[in-house]
């Protein structure tokens, strides 16, 4: 789906995308990590689980919420990934903890 820019460094930082091990440039986003290794939806609505991905990659349409490092309802394009992150597709509504 997406590919890398010749000029990408070649260092990579290890992340989790849904419990597969995956390499990604530093500096990428979470979104960015999940959309280069997958061609499914990042998550599914609360209401209805019809399938969504990020879209406007700067934090202003919310279609990139994920669960990152076990924290759901993360906006996967402003976090940075960094080594031993752990990014999951979120499915459907989520609970939020007080």
């Amino acid at each position: 789906m997406f590919k890398l820019l010749p000029d990408t460094p070649s260092e990579r930082v290890t992340v989790l995308v849904d419990d597969v091990t995956v390499q990604v440039p530093p500096g990428y986003t979470a979104a960015a990590a999940m959309l280069m290794n997958t061609d499914e939806a990042t998550r599914t609505t609360a209401t209805s689980n019809q399938p969504r991905a990020p879209y406007c990659m700067m934090g202003v349409c919310f279609e990139c919420l994920m669960e990152i490092n076990g924290v759901p309802n993360q906006q996967g394009c402003l976090v940075i990934v960094s080594e031993g992150m752990r990014i999951n597709r979120q499915q459907g509504k989520r609970e939020i903890n007080v």
